[in-house]
């Protein structure tokens, strides 16, 4: 790739994570979420028995400090409660309340209305493109990430 054009490349990733990311948060805002709380909530939905705080991390993709401390921010909303693992005493299982479950159509609306935003100027056919030109980009940056992270090890 030539110098201006990763350059190019650079600029407008930089200024669309960042443009994505604030257009996301006011979205969210209204719905009393903070970026990231919108996918952990729905992540539990997907489940109706919940999930444990390390399942829900592995599926995040983040370490479970980090979703505990996520969670411990929602707590004071009661968007969930926790319930013990029959099987596990020392575990819990994160359950959404109905309250919760009442947020996750608005959570989809939302994503709804910034994926059209963001790409519904776009035409089926580049819409598609883009988004398959994300998810390998997305790819090959998470093999790069646990490379390095296995290598760490």
């Amino acid at each position: 790739m030539e110098s201006d054009e990763s350059r190019r490349v650079n600029r407008a990733l930089n200024k669309m994570s960042k443009l994505y990311r604030e257009v996301k948060s006011r979205k969210l805002a209204a719905l009393g979420l903070h970026p990231g709380q919108d996918v952990l909530l729905w992540l539990l939905a997907q489940e109706e028995d919940g999930m444990t705080v390390s399942q829900l991390a592995a599926q995040l993709g983040i370490e479970s400090p980090t979703a505990t401390r996520t969670l411990a921010r929602m707590e004071k909303r009661e968007l969930f409660r926790r319930e013990p693992v029959p099987s596990d005493r020392r575990q819990v299982r994160i359950v959404l309340t109905e309250h919760a479950r009442r947020l996750i159509p608005e959570i989809e609306a939302a994503w709804d209305e910034l994926a059209e935003e963001t790409l519904g100027g776009l035409s089926p056919e580049q819409r598609s493109a883009v988004v398959e030109a994300l998810e390998d980009a997305n790819d090959r940056l998470r093999d790069q990430v646990e490379e390095s992270v296995l290598t760490e090890e």
